[in-house]
């Protein structure tokens, strides 16, 4: 099938999904994550499909949510949630539903990030099973619909981080364990795939199995319950008077008090272009 806000492509054994809006960063709006599903899909039912790699048109990973673009809001319409039980039942599946799908998906997955990585691009690559990252990307922690953030850095890193909304650079993700590898830009392309077709020489059970086992040892220690439960708190946090997104707004504030920090004024001095 044709798609509109991502591209598919098979290089057999490796399947690769780019998100496709370069324009707007990759923001994920409902159509991207919707054909984004789709694509992981098709990559599970393909046979001669051995690994999936994730990555970002343009330059960057992704600029996280999309806060209401045109496009993406008169999608989000067509969809006709009704207001109250069916607009929450929408809201869980498109912020955690689908990534614990995707977390699950049967295949090993790799995220491939470049440029700016940031809440929703976090939560992206947060499902996925391994993360290689070039010497450019930047990473943004933030309290997110999908809050894996502890398990992927530790508790206190994780507080440290979202309280101060602060990037971390490839090497600084790595050293905190969310990243596995960082290379320089003109290499990563290049060490990715080397590493998926590393890992598509392995046996398809022997990659099943390992993924269930070490999937289950995070949920014995309750990360599928414990993002479950937190989306109640991201919900109820929403849900304050005068907390609601306004559609259409450039950034979110926590992420223009992140871009004066990457600007080298963290502590407000001046004000965000």
């Amino acid at each position: 099938m044709s798609f509109i806000e991502i591209l598919y492509t098979v290089d057999r054994p490796i399947a690769t999904i780019t998100l496709n809006r370069p324009h707007f960063k990759n923001a994920q709006g409902y159509r991207l994550l919707d054909e984004f599903d789709l694509a992981m899909e098709q990559a599970k039912d393909d046979k001669t499909v051995r690994v999936v790699v994730v990555r970002g048109n343009g330059g960057n990973f992704s600029s996280g949510h999309d806060l209401g673009t045109p496009e993406a809001t008169e999608y989000r319409k067509s969809l006709n949630a009704e207001p109250g039980i069916e607009e929450y039942d929408q809201f869980k599946k498109y912020n955690l539903d689908l990534l614990l799908k995707w977390r699950n998906h049967p295949k090993p997955t790799i995220a491939m990030v470049e440029g700016y990585c940031i809440y929703a691009g976090w939560m992206l690559a947060a499902c996925l099973d391994v993360v290689f990252a070039a010497d450019n990307s930047q990473f943004l922690a933030g309290f997110v619909e999908y809050m894996s953030i502890p398990w992927d850095i530790g508790v206190r890193r994780a507080k440290e981080l979202c309280f101060e909304s602060r990037f971390i650079s490839g090497d600084e993700a790595a050293q905190y364990g969310f990243v596995n590898h960082v290379l320089p830009l003109d290499r990563l392309e290049e060490e990715t795939y080397a590493y998926a077709r590393r890992v598509a020489e392995n046996s398809p059970k022997v990659l099943r199995f390992a993924k269930i086992q070490m999937n289950k040892a995070q949920d014995m220690q309750g990360y599928t319950s414990a993002l479950e439960d937190s989306l109640g708190d991201y919900v109820a946090m929403m849900n304050i008077p005068g907390n609601k997104r306004d559609e259409g707004v450039r950034r979110l504030p926590a992420v223009d008090l992140a871009v004066r920090g990457l600007k080298g004024d963290r502590f407000g001095l001046k004000k965000a272009e």
